[in-house]
């Protein structure tokens, strides 16, 4: 039941709430007509609609969004509206509870100096070379025989440039939970991190630098050019590529937040219990170097989303990688390379190289897509399973998990029968 006097965790919010029915609630869109907010569109309905715009258009005037494959909805209501749902909530009889709407950010290029191949400290380092950047030689990605096939990986981020040339002929769907803004991404940072997980792997003029270069896109914008967005549009875009059958879902996005924000716990839960594997960036908000390590932020510290540190070309943590906090589920569980990722960006400038726990994220997406290739697992089996063949790194596992996320290569030949040989051999 609702806590009436629960706040929810601090951070930046909108004045919205979001209104988490159990998965057992019967009829939430009747709850909340009989709490007075009868102006609810249902993604059910829009998902009905051909174009953004007639979306766009039939939530007009609406009091919120009801998320039907999260059974959650997200209200913009008057006081005595909200109220009215508290009364029914703390009555017994609807099965539901009320958060405030945060804001969440692009979690930005970590800034300051990084370690790369070409510092002389005696350390063995990945490089990126000719045919491939270090993140694809480090994850063993550049020779595994799986390409993403028939996967879908959705990435919600702040769009992506579908001009770019590396992806023409590619399958990818885009849509818009960013009121006023077009799929198209003016930022950089979600062509850069869709580059990373589904780029191409090999090219003719260039290094290869994406691991399911055969999955299936689904770029949902739900971060502004600015590089910010709501609760909604993220719990939009978590709706949607659910919707759509995707496998996983890439988010390198989050608010330094050392709190859980119950919506994700539901929302994680939720996409795991229909077979999407949630992953999403840990956070930049450490500096190591001067004592601080940080804390995984929201989303990323739902126990039901799989959180991504990032470690640089020596598999040695990077400074701005969050730590595990102590919260249950704050825990780091895989790790990524992070650090001077090169990968796609808008044209005209086509590539671009930028640290992060953002730029691991797409590097664990996508070996995700590779091992839902070779596996057949969706869902907590598949989450399960990259946790198992993470490689264990010198680093602890508070700060890097299981270790790094490692694609899967080919099966190992059938063993041969022993040659009987002619009795002489000596055992």
């Amino acid at each position: 039941m609702l806590d009436p006097d629960f706040t929810g965790p601090s951070g930046q919010r909108t004045g919205r709430y979001i209104v988490v029915f159990d998965d057992d609630e019967p009829d939430p869109l009747g709850v909340l007509a009989s709490g007075g907010l009868t102006r609810i569109a249902s993604t059910r309905d829009l998902g009905a609609l051909d174009t953004a715009q007639a979306r766009a258009d039939a939530m007009g005037g609406t009091a919120g969004t009801f998320f039907a494959e999260l059974n959650m909805a997200v209200v913009d209501a008057a006081d005595d509206e909200l109220a009215g749902l508290r009364t029914r909530a703390i009555g017994g009889a609807p099965r539901l509870r009320m958060y405030p709407e945060l804001i969440h950010h692009v979690l930005s290029p970590a800034t300051g100096r990084h370690r790369s191949a070409d510092d002389d400290d005696g350390q063995t380092a990945f490089a990126d070379t000719d045919a491939f950047t270090w993140g694809l030689l480090a994850t063993h990605a550049a020779q595994s025989p799986y390409s993403g096939h028939g996967i879908k990986v959705a990435v919600l981020d702040t769009g992506f440039d579908e001009t770019h040339p590396d992806f023409a002929g590619r399958t990818v769907v885009t849509q818009s939970f960013v009121d006023g803004e077009g799929p198209h991404d003016g930022h950089g940072h979600g062509t850069h991190c869709i580059g990373t997980s589904c780029g191409p792997r090999t090219l003719a003029d260039g290094r290869g630098y994406g691991i399911a270069f055969e999955a299936d896109i689904y770029a949902g914008k739900v971060l502004s050019n600015e590089g910010s967005g709501s609760d909604a549009g993220i719990l939009a875009g978590i709706d949607w590529a659910i919707s759509q059958g995707c496998a996983v879902i890439s988010m390198s996005l989050g608010a330094d937040v050392n709190e859980i924000h119950p919506p994700y716990v539901a929302a994680g839960k939720r996409a795991l219990a229909q077979g999407t594997l949630i992953v999403a960036a840990a956070g930049n908000n450490a500096q190591r170097s001067a004592g601080n390590p940080g804390f995984v932020g929201t989303p990323a510290n739902s126990p039901y989303i799989l959180a991504v540190a990032a470690v640089d070309d020596a598999l040695a943590v990077a400074d701005f990688s969050a730590r595990s906090s102590t919260l249950q589920g704050g825990q780091v569980d895989v790790a990524g390379p992070g650090v001077n990722v090169y990968s796609s960006w808008p044209m005209p400038q086509r590539y671009n190289t930028i640290s992060g726990t953002s730029m691991a994220t797409p590097h664990a997406a996508g070996v995700s897509a590779l091992l839902a290739e070779s596996t057949g697992l969706r869902g907590r089996e598949l989450w399960a399973e990259l946790v198992q063949v993470a490689e264990r790194l010198e680093a602890p596992s508070v700060d890097v998990g299981s270790g790094l996320v490692t694609a899967p290569q080919a099966a190992p030949p059938d063993p041969q029968p022993a040659d009987p040989g002619d009795g002489d051999e000596t055992p």
